[in-house]
Parts: C-alpha cells; sequence; structure tokens
C-alpha cells in the first residue's frame, strides 16, 4: 500500500496539484474540520459507495490518525483503485481545513 506524510499531502495541494482526496471519517469528525476538497465517504459506507469512484485515478485516504484510512485503502486496493493511506490522517494535517 503507498503511503504519504500529511505534510506531503499538504505540499501537493498548496502547490495547486490536482489531489482526490476521501475523507473515511465519521459525520461528527468530519464537522469538525476536513481538508478543502475532500469527498466524505465514512468507512462504513464504503463498501457500497466506490461506484462514485473512478478507478483510474489515485485517492489520498484520511481519517483520524491513519488506521481506518489503512482499512479502507486495503479495500480500495483490493477492488481495482489506486489509494494512498495519509500516515498520522487529521491529527497531522496542519493545512488548511474547511467546516461543514
Amino acid at each position: 500500500m503507498k503511503t504519504v506524510t500529511a505534510d506531503e499531502l499538504k505540499q501537493k495541494v498548496e502547490a495547486g496539484e490536482t489531489v482526490h482526496i476521501i475523507d473515511v471519517r465519521e459525520k461528527d469528525e468530519v464537522a469538525a474540520g476536513m481538508i478543502p476538497g475532500a469527498q466524505h465517504i465514512p468507512l462504513g459506507e464504503l463498501p457500497e459507495r466506490t461506484g462514485e469512484l473512478d478507478s483510474s485515478q489515485e485517492y489520498y485516504v484520511v481519517c483520524h490518525a491513519g488506521g481506518r484510512s489503512a482499512k479502507a485503502s486495503e479495500h480500495l486496493e483490493s477492488n481495482g483503485f489506486h489509494p494512498i493511506n495519509v500516515e498520522g490522517g487529521m491529527s497531522s494535517w496542519r493545512g488548511v481545513t474547511v467546516y461543514g
């Protein structure tokens, strides 16, 4: 499984690179802030919502600390997607955050 640190993802976002981010945290966690442009798909909904994703794209997968995103990445990879787990998750994110 590919991984990046939250700081490496932050550099890509700040450089204006096109990145596809999936936030697999729960709704109450996302309300406390998420990475701008991230798509919210709670881990428990991921199996039924993979049809919303494009298997030709790479997806940066983020949760609070990296455990759930690792599980989500394993699921995506086993279904033909190209996930990149964000190590440290939102607890390590030091970039811009949007609130919902």
